[in-house]
């Protein structure tokens, strides 16, 4: 029998989800004979004897984690928001709060001795909140799923109108629900089944320079790609939509997850140290994400969709090679967030499961087979019917800020109760105000953001997420509506 608190160990972190981080938490059980104990376990000590890493290194693994596919949904964000002035205003208020909650779990992460999100919220709340913790997380993954996919598509309807003509959704072959399915049932799907995604960690840690080179295209395009400037707002049209883009921003600045992996394996862990990473984390991940802003808003004005490469002419080599390196990122990371979601799905398994011990090999492999195909299946068909990434993003955007606020709020409120119990120093008072702050917040944005964002998705209001890339003959377009 050995103590299975065990994490998935990768030396990469994407999108917001520490890829060497989904954490079981589930007592000591009998693992079968099957596991490879030496590529998917390791405790905590052990990490820290090996793993050690400086500050800077322990920068760009928060860079890694924060910086991908919220890039393309930014400069949109920017026109919601009101302008320029406004988001930039918006997104200093909104990095406070981050900066604050890296911190806290760091804190809680000292205190309690863990290495993963999930420990920490399990010996701060409770093993009920662990659970609610692996679930969201296990959300989280899927939803980006479905953003990478339908990324795809979008890829694919640009490449088409460029290459081809406007026209081109006419042929099946070229229709996006296609180009989406096969490619992810041919690239995706094959490396989904793996029990172990170790081949995947280079390929993954060079995602972070195609994200880097799309803040570069956009710069670029700005300056000689020739756009005529579009009207652009001045100030936010309704309150709704203020609120409406901090899911975005929350969804771009989401390692909340990976930061207690990466600070437990920092070889200098003193808060002070952990403080000047984060610092020097989210202000150069701010840099990236307001320069794609601003350049992507100037260039197309209020005309902007939730897929700043849409907007792209696909025949400039520039732009060519920005949609191939981010197709790339999305081909390798996409089994990494079905990995761990599903390593998640697994551990609430195990949890609810009192026979897990007599788990046998062919069982395993049944269920990771069963979960995977659900879990594949489900978020290709999502991915074919929803139009575009903004609405998906603002769901998964909601999620993020309750890792962003309301877990870290309550870890910090039950910490602050159990320091002092009577509530003797001032100090504790504050503390505890903030915290219940924090969970304010972060409630009010998950549930105004998701009911607002269903609301868009079931009624069709809302601002536009995507550009109308083929135009069909007046017939061809009625006969396509009929077969439909």
């Amino acid at each position: 029998r050995i103590n299975t608190k065990m994490s998935c160990i990768q030396e990469v972190a994407v999108d917001g989800v520490d890829v060497h981080v989904v954490t079981r938490t589930t007592g000591s059980v009998r693992l079968p004979s099957f596991v490879d104990q030496e590529s998917i376990t390791s405790s905590a000590p052990a990490r820290r004897e090996h793993s050690d890493s400086s500050w800077y290194a322990a920068v760009f693994l928060i860079i890694n984690a924060a910086l991908g596919a919220g890039l393309l949904d930014f400069p949109q964000a920017f026109d919601q928001a009101g302008g320029i002035a406004a988001s930039l205003i918006l997104q200093a208020v909104v990095l406070i709060f981050v900066v604050v909650a890296l911190l806290v779990l760091a804190r809680c992460a000292e205190t309690y001795k863990c290495s993963t999100y999930q420990e920490v919220v399990q010996h701060t709340c409770g093993m009920h909140f662990q659970r609610i913790c692996s679930i969201a997380i296990a959300l989280y993954c899927y939803g980006t799923c479905i953003t990478f996919l339908v990324i795809i598509g979008d890829f694919s309807d640009r490449l088409f109108a460029s290459l081809y003509d406007a026209s081109f959704c006419l042929k099946w072959y070229m229709r996006r629900d296609f180009v989406i399915t096969a490619v992810s049932v041919f690239t995706i799907l094959p490396m989904c089944f793996s029990q172990k995604i170790d081949f995947l960690k280079i390929p993954s840690a060079l995602g972070v320079l195609s994200a880097f080179y799309l803040v570069f295209l956009v710069v670029l395009q700005y300056y000689i790609g020739g756009y005529v400037p579009q009207e652009m707002q001045r100030e936010p049209g309704s309150v709704a939509d203020v609120f409406g883009v901090i899911p975005v921003i929350c969804f771009g600045y989401q390692c909340h997850v990976s930061s207690v992996p990466i600070y437990s394996c920092m070889e200098d862990r003193r808060i002070k140290t952990f403080s000047k990473t984060v610092l020097t984390a989210i202000f150069l991940t701010a840099l990236m994400y307001t320069i794609a802003g601003v350049y992507g808003y100037l260039t197309f004005g209020h005309a902007v969709v939730s897929d700043i490469l849409e907007m792209y002419d696909a025949s400039n080599i520039f732009v060519l090679i920005g949609i191939v390196a981010m197709a790339a990122k999305i081909v390798t990371t996409y089994p990494i967030l079905a990995f761990c979601g599903r390593i998640a799905v697994n551990d609430l398994y195990v949890q609810i499961k009192t026979h897990v011990e007599h788990i046998t090999e062919r069982q395993e492999l049944w269920r990771r087979i069963l979960v995977t195909s659900v879990w594949f299946t489900t978020s290709l068909i999502v991915a074919c019917l929803v139009p575009g990434i903004g609405l998906v993003i603002h769901i998964i955007g909601s999620l993020a800020a309750v890792f962003i606020f309301v877990f870290p709020g309550i870890c910090l409120l039950l910490t602050s109760m159990e320091k002092d119990v009577l509530y003797y120093y001032a100090r504790t008072k504050w503390t505890m105000a903030a915290s219940v702050l924090f969970i304010a917040i972060g409630m009010f944005i998950f549930g105004q953001v998701l009911t607002q964002s269903i609301m868009e998705a079931t009624v069709g209001n809302g601002h536009a997420s995507k550009i109308s890339l083929c135009h069909l003959p007046a017939l061809a377009d009625i006969l396509i509506g009929v077969a439909k």
